[in-house]
């Protein structure tokens, strides 16, 4: 038996992943334990979980919060500055504590939990990385400059709670990195790193309310998914606005549930079924397609399901894994911030009516349950945990 540390920034698509991960390594006889906020955290991988908490800033912070208008280099300069460095430095302290009573043999530390990486390396603990987006290791291919920044800023940062002497980028362990996607998504991974392994989607069961009217959709009308994740809810008003227009023309053949956890987004007209949330793996097994912005987690788990997708990315990762979707053939992409209702729902039509972008959805998906999920990344910690400290350090 071995111990394994999860270490999980405050955000639920980083969470997710982890999950069937965890379940499957306690099937095998392990103990599991968190480090991260409890209020995100205990809601997700259940109440008995065992969760160090880790101090993390306010998620209600309008300082947080980026202008729509903030893309590219500057967004992601925004996300390091004021979120992403501060929560390292605050849940490096946690970290530690969990560190010195659970006695983790190997710690499983997000991409975005850097603070996991560095304590790590401090303290001589294996550690291996939850990369819950392919795009980390080609976002910034073509932005040298930003790369640069982000290179420094981390160094700064190690001198702080890591070992100052490591070289080791906290994002992505040497030793392991756990990549929820295959190469039919991501493209060739020759540059990606010895150490990197392709999983799949990692799924796992999630706490749901009960009181999805599963009666109002109808079996005689195709039915798609309107999400734009769970972080997304201030700038996305427009957007699903304009879904729900290109929606309502086709409603003789048509259906959306649309997620709106704004509550901003009138359920008027056929074809529209509104909630501020829904129990997504559940109701994509009775969907045709998926408009989303291209968030890593939504668009595995469509093309799971052998979903095309219509991608509309945002800023961060979005472009990179919209991209993926596109030149996989599965999906079709729109301008977030431009696209009409005419030219969604052009994008709908192509979606459900081409049958190139499902059978392409369909491969990437037979790549994803071939890849072995949390079976896989499970066998690939366990052998992490089992070789001798010289190898795993």
């Amino acid at each position: 038996m071995s111990r394994f540390l999860c270490v999980v920034p405050p955000l639920v698509g980083h969470i997710n992943p982890t999950l069937g991960v965890a379940a499957e390594l306690v099937r095998r006889g392990h103990e599991v334990a968190w480090a991260g906020l409890p209020d995100v955290v205990r809601p997700l991988a259940g109440e008995r979980a065992a969760v160090y908490p880790c101090a993390a800033p306010p998620l209600d912070d309008p300082a947080l919060l980026r202008p729509l208008s903030l893309r590219g280099p500057a967004a992601l300069k925004f996300l390091w500055e004021r979120f992403l460095i501060p929560l390292a430095e605050q849940m490096a302290p946690g970290v530690r504590t969990a560190v010195a009573e659970f006695r983790p043999d190997v710690l499983i530390a997000d991409q975005q939990a850097v603070a996991g990486g560095l304590v790590a390396e401090q303290l001589g603990i294996p550690w291996a990385t939850s990369a819950t987006t392919s795009a980390g290791f080609t976002a910034l291919a073509g932005m040298p400059k930003v790369e640069e920044w982000i290179t420094d800023v981390l160094h700064a940062l190690r001198q702080r709670i890591g070992d100052p002497d490591s070289a080791v980028d906290p994002r992505l362990s040497d030793r392991l990195v756990l990549t929820f996607s295959t190469e039919e998504l991501v493209g060739s991974a020759d540059s990606f790193g010895d150490q990197v392994r392709f999983v799949g989607p990692s799924l796992a069961s999630r706490p749901s309310t009960d009181d999805f009217p599963w009666d109002r959709l109808d079996p005689g009308r195709a039915t798609v998914l309107i999400t734009l994740g769970t972080a997304n809810a201030e700038v996305g008003v427009r957007f699903l606005a304009t879904c729900a227009e290109a929606v309502r023309s086709r409603s003789d053949r048509l259906q959306a549930v649309v997620v709106d956890p704004s509550g901003t987004l009138e359920e008027s007209g056929e074809g529209l079924l509104v909630r501020p949330s829904v129990p997504q793996l559940a109701l994509l097994e009775q969907c045709d397609a998926v408009v989303c912005h291209g968030g890593h987690n939504t668009v595995c788990e469509a093309l799971w399901h052998g979903l095309p997708l219509v991608v509309a990315p945002i800023r961060d990762d979005q472009p990179t894994i919209a991209a993926q979707v596109v030149d996989a053939g599965a999906g079709v992409r729109v301008r977030f911030g431009r696209a009409s209702a005419e030219q969604l729902g052009a994008a709908l039509d192509a979606v459900l009516d081409e049958p190139g972008h499902r059978a392409a959805a369909e491969r990437v998906g037979r790549s994803f349950r071939a890849a072995g999920g949390a079976a896989a990344a499970a066998a690939h910690l366990e052998h992490l945990a089992a070789l001798p400290a010289t190898e795993s350090r």
